[in-house]
């Protein structure tokens, strides 16, 4: 017979995809034989005040800003009973980091001493401009280091993590990028009026708002975009909020209204200049919507064999032609994945390739 698999999920941000990628794993791995699952969370994350909040969870107290961060580290002797009593009562086989954060190296002591093998999945090879936390390339350095195996949701990333002295004597694997969401109740294109082109996320200059700015204009026909996320004010969002048809919304865009923003579109563009991979791209996909990628880092293992998705240069007449591609010759939409089995899928293949190496 074989035994139960005890496996801990941890992610201690507050918002995004990293609580988001925590639950699905947990509720994917609960859906395997044979396996006893806990999932702990921040106290702060916003899922957990939203319809996908998880139906058991073990929450941390965290912060919400750097001071509060400063302050949670001033009290890490209370930290570390409160995580030795959860890892000592549960009793976890393995645990997996669904994105690593600020205070996860207290958590890998925690889980050394208790000679649990501990997962981590790492999104970025490097942060990007102006993106991540200070201090959160060294952070992530340390985890690779201490960890014993690493999950990547590409090969690129995969390959710059072996490339590099950090992962030498930890195993990395690649797996495919998970459905985020998805279930829009209508096929696009069915609404009235001109094409949606949507631009989701994170608002930076390295996610190509020049780019998109320069080629809307190229575009020969009307349409209306929006740009939505959060990010600092710059010449970009400005030049975007210009053009006709075009609204900038620089906002949080909250858990629950993720599925009616992505159902809303047509096209989800992402004219990046460097990526790792999309979240944001697997949420569209997930959705029925299609995707224009630019042809960069890992959006092209990604992409490459969709049929929703087309890809482009990183190149404003580019981008320009590979919308007007979509919108006068729609490619075929793929039949919807079950989201519950895809995720299932990746858990197993986590498992399994702790066990083999």
């Amino acid at each position: 017979m074989k035994a139960v698999e005890r496996v801990l999920v941890w992610q201690w941000g507050r918002r995004g995809a990293g609580p988001r990628i925590a639950v699905d794993l947990a509720d994917g791995l609960k859906r395997l034989p044979e396996t006893n699952v806990l999932l702990c969370l921040s106290d702060r994350a916003e899922i957990l005040r939203s319809r996908n909040a998880p139906d058991a969870v073990v929450k941390i107290a965290t912060y919400s800003s750097l001071r509060g961060l400063a302050g949670r580290l001033l009290s890490a002797p209370g930290l570390w009973k409160q995580l030795t009593r959860i890892v000592r009562d549960f009793r976890p086989d393995v645990a997996i980091c669904a994105m690593p954060g600020p205070l996860d190296l207290l958590m890998m002591h925690v889980l050394r001493r208790a000679g649990v093998r501990i997962v981590i999945i790492i999104h970025d090879a490097h942060p990007h401009p102006g993106d991540g936390y200070p201090f959160q390339a060294t952070l992530q350095h340390q985890l690779i280091r201490h960890a014993d195996q690493i999950v990547t949701f590409s090969r690129h990333v995969a390959n710059i993590l072996t490339s590099g002295p950090d992962a030498a004597r930890c195993p990395v694997i690649s797996l495919t990028h998970p459905p985020f969401i998805g279930g829009a109740a209508t096929a696009p294109f069915a609404h009235d009026g001109a094409p949606r082109i949507l631009m989701f996320g994170r608002l930076l200059p390295y996610k190509g708002l020049d780019l998109l700015a320069e080629a809307l204009p190229l575009v020969g026909q009307a349409l209306e975009c929006r740009v939505v996320g959060q990010g600092p004010d710059s010449p970009e969002l400005r030049t975007l909020s210009a053009l006709p048809h075009v609204s900038v919304e620089n906002r949080w865009v909250p858990e629950d209204e993720l599925p009616r923003l992505v159902a809303w579109a047509n096209i989800v563009v992402l004219p990046y200049r460097e990526a790792s991979q999309s979240g944001v791209g697997a949420m569209a996909i997930a959705s029925g919507r299609y995707v224009v990628a630019t042809r960069v880092g890992g959006l092209i293992e990604q992409f490459a064999e969709d049929t929703q998705a087309v890809l482009c240069e990183a190149d404003p007449a580019a981008v320009a032609k590979a919308l007007e591609h979509v919108i006068q010759d729609p490619p075929p939409v793929r039949p919807q994945v079950d989201n519950g089995q895809e995720w299932e899928k990746l858990a197993k293949n986590i498992l399994a390739s702790g066990n083999a190496s």
